[in-house]
């Protein structure tokens, strides 16, 4: 693999790192919160919990706006300038509305970052590589989760009543790093060649990253690509009814696992399973070690494998992990051997969904609407997240909560819908590793030349 490819394939990703560590580094800081300033369950879940998701909602369905208007370079720089002042805005909040409202900033910046980085990587890389550099935007995400449960772990008592802010802070380093990066990877060829009509541009970052042949092969085949894509066409048109149904359902699906269940209430679930609020937050470690390795593990075999594979393995693995999660729950069983099967649950999120959801939307849409494409599915993906993060503390607190005696109907109802995905997967889900995007375009939005030239 070309060194520049994945250097450049590498600093797109990292905008994963602070998604990542802007997601969960809100699950120091909940308990804490709810004290300080002593909301209510729906108050907490609304404001406090789920207010950077819903940021999250409006940047990733509206985040292909930027990403075709200014393109893919320009986007991902302002997403660290929103994560840099999401971060320090924070941490100095004086109120619950305040905080929310810088919350909702750094979510902006994660909506967008799982619109533009994915498809940018996708329109820098080859058919042969684009699944492990895709998925580098899921393994700097799981890496920023873990960095923020070790973050916070070791924050813990550095600011006395303050030490949340403290946790919520130190985002601000990484995200200014990250924003100086960024100026100096080029623009996106196929942005350049579709939306700008740049072709030396585009193919002057091809030559950059392919031989001279492979770049001028290339272009070619992202010019022809245009001409079978009907001027004027819109995302949501019958041609493109099953990249929007595939896109909506993987997104669907990773959500109604129970994963941003699991990773932003990781303390509160442990603790209600018998551990000590210390413990709770270093077993959350582990849950971080956990999602790298096995992201790994998924990034090393998608385009071995391929992207239907590995969800057929998640799908089994969720299915089994959050089963028996509930029946430790409602068993009674040592907070041990639950903490073994939330780890089982995360190794087949991160090997399954995890490294394959972002690389499979980004690649089965056009050229031309991919960004809107990838809008869609993250969209789709966001939306969900922020509902079961509201809804959650409705079900989970301790106090008020409906299974505030015992949850374990949350990961019973989760496994269900695992069975469902694995049904997805068996019986829609196409292939799509080692397949161009252009030709990935013909195959599932009906593109044939003859016909449409």
């Amino acid at each position: 693999m070309n060194s520049k490819l994945f250097r450049i394939s590498l600093t797109a990703a990292l905008s994963g790192f602070l998604f990542g560590f802007d997601t969960v580094v809100i699950s120091g800081a909940n308990l804490p919160i709810k004290e300080l300033w002593n909301t209510s369950p729906w108050f907490h879940g609304t404001f406090i919990m789920s207010m950077a998701l819903w940021g999250t909602v409006i940047g990733s369905l509206f985040g292909g706006i930027p990403c075709d208007r200014f393109g893919r370079k320009k986007t991902l720089f302002w997403i660290g300038i929103l994560y840099a002042a999401s971060a320090l805005g924070s941490a100095i909040a004086p109120d619950p509305y305040t905080f929310s409202f810088f919350r909702f900033i750094g979510g902006l910046g994660v909506g967008a970052s799982s619109v533009a980085a994915p498809i940018y990587i996708s329109e820098i890389s080859s058919p042969e590589n684009r699944g492990k550099l895709g998925a580098l935007y899921q393994f700097n995400l799981v890496l920023g989760i873990l960095v923020a449960f070790i973050s916070n772990y070791l924050l813990q008592g550095f600011g006395g009543s303050n030490d949340w802010r403290w946790m919520l802070g130190v985002e601000a380093i990484p995200a200014i790093l990250y924003t100086i990066m960024v100026i100096k990877i080029p623009n996106s060829p196929r942005w350049l060649a579709i939306t700008k009509q740049d072709d030396e541009g585009a193919l002057k970052t091809l030559k950059l990253l392919f031989s001279e042949n492979q770049a001028s092969a290339k272009l070619q085949e992202i010019k022809e690509s245009i001409s079978v894509t009907r001027i004027g066409e819109k995302l949501f048109s019958k041609r493109y009814k099953t990249p929007l149904i595939l896109a909506f359902l993987i997104a669907f699906f990773n959500q109604l696992s129970g994963i941003n269940f699991v990773l932003y209430y990781a303390p509160e679930i442990l603790e209600r399973a018998g551990l000590a609020a210390q413990e709770s937050l270093f077993s959350s470690i582990s849950i971080g070690i956990v999602n790298l390795i096995f992201t790994f593990v998924g990034v090393w075999l998608i385009d071995r494998l391929g992207r239907k594979q590995l969800m057929k393995i998640g799908s089994v693995g969720y299915i089994i992990s959050l089963a028996m999660v509930g029946w430790c729950f409602y068993s009674g069983a040592s907070s041990t051997l639950l903490l073994t099967f939330v780890l089982i649950f995360i190794a087949s999120h991160a090997v399954g969904q995890g490294a394959v959801i972002w690389v499979f939307i980004s690649e089965i849409f056009p050229n031309k609407v991919r960004a809107f494409g990838q809008s869609w599915g993250t969209g789709t993906h966001w939306v969900f997240a922020a509902l079961i993060t509201l809804v959650t503390p409705i079900f989970l607190d301790a106090e008020n909560g409906i299974f505030k005696d015992n949850p374990w109907p949350i990961f019973i109802f989760f496994s269900g819908m695992m069975v469902l995905q694995l049904i997805f997967v068996l019986f829609m889900m196409p292939e799509t590793k080692g397949v161009s995007l252009e030709e990935l375009s013909s195959k599932l939005s009906g593109g044939k030349k003859s016909s449409e030239q």
